[in-house]
């Protein structure tokens, strides 16, 4: 059983996003990370928490602790839909592999469109296939 396919339909069937999700080595520990448009309250992950711990229950997933989180103003970019959601944003963005000796970039998402990345930096705009991205997040602004 695919315990992160049933978390996901668990979290859409209640009508929030699941942002990432995360175990322990041994799967003791389970943190799910979702989002709505009007953002993440106590009340949001206490019913997500309670229907995992039922299906859970029901499904015999063997696990020590559940968390449920927002994913907070830093927010993990995974899935091409965040990239088109988050245009105009600032971001950090990590790459797999070096273009010209560089492999970390900020700046302002500019586009995601065909599997490429677009980001407007101070150097001028770059591009890098969603493919290559290894880590990228949201940049609060204050």
């Amino acid at each position: 059983m695919d315990v992160e396919r049933l978390v996901e339909q668990v979290v859409t069937g209640l009508g929030f996003e699941l942002v990432d999700f995360e175990t322990s080595p041994k799967g003791r520990l389970m943190r799910v990370f979702i989002d709505i448009d009007r953002g993440v309250n106590v009340d949001d992950c206490a019913t997500v928490s309670n229907q995992l711990t039922r299906v859970f229950e029901v499904e015999n997933v063997d696990y020590d602790r559940l968390e449920i989180s927002s994913p907070g103003l830093d927010r993990p970019l995974k899935k091409a839909a965040d990239f088109e959601r988050f245009a105009g944003s600032d971001v950090q963005v990590r790459l797999r592999m070096p273009i010209g000796n560089q492999r970390n970039f900020v700046g302002v998402l500019a586009g995601f469109s065909e599997g490429v990345v677009r980001l407007s930096t101070e150097k001028g705009e770059v591009a890098f296939p969603f493919d290559e991205i290894e880590k990228a997040r949201l940049v609060p602004r204050f």
